[in-house]
């Protein structure tokens, strides 16, 4: 174990590039490689084999499961969780033999929002608060906040809490997390904690 002198740890199998941003509390562990010019905020995780690349930024709080790539391009907001061996992309059309490296897109991914594994996120969107991609799905569109999607390409089949528990709304527009206690209210086109 490697603890530097700014408070965050980097197993000795992986390599921090120099110019990175990394935050007080954050975990890096074996076999990954944080690339210059990216942030990586306070109480991260990020897990074996994953590549930050560079110009990411990672809010506090960022869970980065075994085997993800996350390219230049992805922000993610505080409290995001990214599964194990979710992809993103940041090129539409990528080619070897052609450099697209000014078309990259930008995706964002929201406060609270967590990505299942094996989904694949394709370049250009925003995944939304809280929001809940399912494993395996591909999202080719925005997610709404507190969306839960499936599938490929990936649809909206319910919505989520801010726990990531499935919201039932009644005849009145209103749900309640079962495991918070909180409300939520649906207008027949998003969701808002009411």
């Amino acid at each position: 174990m490697q603890y530097m002198e700014k408070g965050y740890f980097v197993h000795p199998s992986s390599i921090v590039d120099d110019g990175c941003e990394i935050m007080e509390g954050t975990r890096i562990w074996h076999f990954s490689h944080i690339m210059t010019g990216c942030r990586i905020g306070r109480n991260c995780n990020i897990g074996q084999n994953v590549v930050i690349s560079p110009g990411v930024v990672l809010g506090d709080n960022v869970k980065v499961q075994n085997n993800v790539s996350v390219y230049t391009g992805v922000t993610c907001e505080d409290d995001v969780f990214l599964g194990p061996s979710c992809v993103f992309t940041n090129v539409i059309n990528p080619r070897s033999a052609i450099s697209r490296k000014n078309e990259y897109r930008n995706t964002r991914v929201c406060k609270g929002a967590s990505i299942g594994a094996n989904a694949t996120i394709v370049c250009g969107h925003d995944i939304g608060r809280y929001a809940l991609v399912g494993a395996g799905a591909v999202i080719t569109k925005d997610v709404e906040p507190y969306a839960l999607v499936a599938g490929n390409p990936a649809k909206r089949i319910g919505w989520v809490s801010e726990y990531g528990c499935r919201l039932v709304f009644g005849e009145d527009g209103y749900a309640v997390c079962p495991e918070s206690g909180e409300k939520y209210y649906y207008d027949g086109k998003s969701v808002r904690k009411a």
